[in-house]
């Protein structure tokens, strides 16, 4: 692995802060990394942000199959050029935006040959400005991918673990802990990257389930549901959820909340998981009263 800061001056590049590049440059940490994943030669890697390999490299010497998404078109030749120098060739890289990937038309096109059902595995970096974004886009095809491997700045990995009643639950918090068990994993100091972040990093696991009682309608309401919670967040319930995108009226959701057993003076970020999945069990009965 070449470090990446010699790589940018060999192509006269820079790391774009507009897309919150911070490289690993520490072959060790990368290393570990993928080790601690325990991805093996049956696996098939989706990389959310490939950069300029240092993770990519190690993933592909190790996986069946890696999928690298790159959104930086500057750097898909060095990248290439970079696995070329290894002699591998089980990586497909392409040039797009993380957002707008359709998990489930790689994982076909990826078994399509085998006649098989086999599920991604996605690792990746994360760039800070769009972690949350990636997180909710994870949640929402996650009939494809058995398991997550993704870095946060530390920050944001303590308020996606959080547990309720304390300030750094969240509405990510929520919606994550809805459809995933989440594990820590390990933290990584600035020094691993480059260039250095101000912040330390950490990686956690997402194992991802489906909720057999909540099909595809109700989970939307149910997002829905924690959203328009937490959109008022020093506010009691009743009043977080009243008007807003959702344009509930404040007699609805004192109906829904009475309905679920909650009080209605509480705040979003005391209730669990189960308490929003009862709201939103009563939130479809209040509007099947008012029809």
């Amino acid at each position: 692995m070449t470090h990446p800061g010699q790589l940018l001056k060999n192509e006269k590049l820079y790391a774009g802060k507009e897309l919150g590049q911070n490289f690993l440059s520490n072959p060790a940490t990368a290393k570990m990394i993928v080790k601690k994943t325990g991805i093996s030669n049956r696996d098939r890697v989706l990389e959310i942000g490939s950069g300029l390999g240092a993770l990519t490299i190690p993933l592909a010497q190790t996986a069946m199959h890696v999928t690298a998404i790159e959104k930086d078109s500057r750097l898909i030749p060095v990248l290439q050029q970079e696995l070329d120098n290894e002699n591998l060739r089980n990586v497909d890289i392409i040039n797009k935006d993380i957002l707008k990937i359709n998990f489930s038309e790689i994982a076909h096109n990826k078994n399509r040959d085998e006649n098989q059902d086999k599920k991604l595995v996605v690792i990746g970096n994360l760039p800070y400005n769009i972690s949350s974004q990636i997180l909710f886009r994870l949640v929402e095809q996650r009939g494809c991918i058995e398991k997550a491997f993704l870095m946060f700045q530390k920050e944001l990995a303590k308020r996606i673990i959080a547990s309720p009643g304390g300030r750094d639950y969240s509405r990510l918090s929520a919606v994550v802990q809805y459809a995933a068990d989440i594990s820590f994993v390990t933290d990584i100091g600035p020094s691993s990257f480059f260039p250095k972040p101000v912040v330390d990093s950490t990686v956690l696991k997402f194992k991802f389930f489906h909720t057999k009682d909540f099909d595809k309608t109700l989970e939307k309401t149910l997002f829905n549901v924690i959203k328009a919670a937490f959109s008022k967040r020093r506010k009691t319930l009743k009043n977080s959820m009243t008007g807003g995108e959702f344009e509930f009226k404040k007699e609805f959701i004192i109906h829904a909340l009475e309905l679920a057993g909650i009080d209605a003076n509480r705040r979003a970020e005391t209730l669990n998981v189960d308490e929003f999945k009862a709201l939103t069990m009563a939130v479809k009965e209040t509007e099947k009263l008012d029809t």
